[in-house]
């Protein structure tokens, strides 16, 4: 099946999407969270732990295989570089993968639509597309594909595995163009760490700020139980820890950047009319939007940073048909800390403005206060799964995240990642309406 295209709203002027409030999440499951696959164990390779999060967000929607008529998934969700995930993609050190009797990566380093309707035995399945982007992405295409009626009950599948040794390496060894700028330090670090200093030196802060940020994450992470430190390193994390983080480049320390993990999500979206019967409370899309913006450099550069992120803040709130003042929860990715505020302030959530986001983290940003910021933790807090963006927006406006669940007002919510340059905004609320 060949990339779908054409489904994306990154048009502007935009207007309030065609679907909106006809579409909803009602169900979700989760496998546990490994640091990595062994290898071995093939209960938990990521085709297991597919199949285990698709079966357990079937029995959270109440609804049975012969229900699922759509699948939509991205095989392979850490296996190449960001936003490229089709099949066949190259990734890692070029060699075979796994010896005999693998005779297939399907089910193991990455898992298509296909193989899953094959092994669970989804015999009434019309519409499969296995190749999806990173997650907003990949929900907002299921979104548009069950809205369009390609499908009316969707399982939207998000593997995310991590092999040793095989982690989004740079296979080439050069560094040529602007590369030369980037591949000598890893993947995205010096562009951060620069774009960062831009920000400190324009606002006068400084790397320790985001101390307070950082910290609420990860005690909102421990309270998700799949998550990877919950399962795995449920010890405090105190501010102390932070900045003493060994550091990795300038302005990025170890626990700036997000934790590689092994598990898999689910999730079943279906029509607004379908959503009624089912089991849990259904969580309404009101709007995905799309965007790419070109740098006019060779590095990203703070001011290009702010014009883009004002760009997606303004088409999610003219898609929506909402304002600022109406976002109850919002949940900035968080991959690099350092870039958190650059949505934030673009958003305007809470009234931060250019410059603010440092002074607002200093406030209160817990759960049991009046501006929770990322109640789920994000990757700091669960790991690089992605997948809390939009299992806890989902669980905190049905009113079941249970410890994690704010004490404000719970009705809308909205999530943009990935990076500053690429990303898709989705928002949801408790209302059709």
């Amino acid at each position: 099946m060949a990339t779908e295209t054409g489904w994306e709203r990154n048009k502007e002027p935009l207007r309030k999407w065609e679907h909106r409030g006809k579409v909803a999440l009602v169900g979700r499951g989760h496998s546990p969270t490994d640091r990595r696959w062994d290898g071995v164990s093939m209960d938990k390779s990521l085709g297991a732990y597919t199949i285990l999060a698709a079966q357990r967000a079937m029995e959270d929607a109440g609804i049975s295989p012969d229900e699922v008529d759509g699948i939509i998934t991205c095989p392979g969700a850490q296996s190449g570089t960001v936003g490229s995930a089709a099949i066949g993609d190259s990734w890692g050190p070029v060699r075979p993968y796994f010896a005999p009797p693998y005779d297939s990566e399907d089910g193991i380093s990455l898992v298509t639509g296909e193989w899953l309707v094959k092994q669970m035995g989804l015999k009434k399945v019309k519409y499969i597309n296995s190749h999806g982007d990173y997650l907003w992405r990949l929900v907002a295409m299921a979104a548009q594909a069950v809205g369009d009626g390609r499908c009316s009950v969707a399982l939207v599948t998000y593997p995310a595995g991590n092999l040793e040794g095989r982690y989004h390496q740079i296979a080439d060894t050069t560094a040529r163009g602007a590369a030369q700028w980037t591949n000598p330090w890893g993947w995205g670090l010096s562009v951060w760490g620069f774009v960062f200093d831009q920000y400190c030196r324009k606002y006068g802060s400084n790397h320790d700020r985001l101390a307070p940020f950082v910290v609420t994450e990860r005690k909102n992470g421990l309270l998700v139980p799949w998550g990877y430190y919950a399962l795995n390193r449920p010890e405090p994390f105190t501010i102390e820890d932070y900045l003493n983080g060994r550091w990795v480049a300038q302005n990025l320390n170890m626990f700036d950047c997000d934790l590689p993990v092994q598990s898999a999500a689910c999730w079943v979206i279906t029509t607004a009319k379908r959503a009624k019967d089912m089991k849990q409370k259904p969580v309404y899309v009101l709007d995905h939007t799309e965007s790419q913006f070109r740098p006019r450099s060779l590095v990203q550069t703070l001011e290009e940073n702010e014009e883009w992120t004002d760009i997606m803040a303004r088409k999610a709130y003219a898609g929506s048909g909402l304002r600022p003042s109406d976002i109850d929860i919002f949940s900035p990715y968080d991959g690099f800390t350092t870039f958190t505020q650059y949505f934030l302030e673009a958003f305007r959530w809470r009234g931060v403005k250019r410059g603010e986001a440092h002074d607002f983290y200093a406030g209160d940003i817990s759960i049991e206060g009046p501006n929770p910021l990322s109640p789920g933790g994000g990757n700091m807090g669960t790991g690089r799964m992605r997948t809390i963006y939009i299992t806890d927006g989902m669980e905190q406006l049905q009113g079941r995240a249970g410890p994690r669940q704010v004490k404000i007002k719970a009705e809308t919510y909205a999530t943009i990642g990935i990076l500053p340059g690429g990303a898709c905004t989705l928002v949801f609320s408790s209302s059709p309406d």
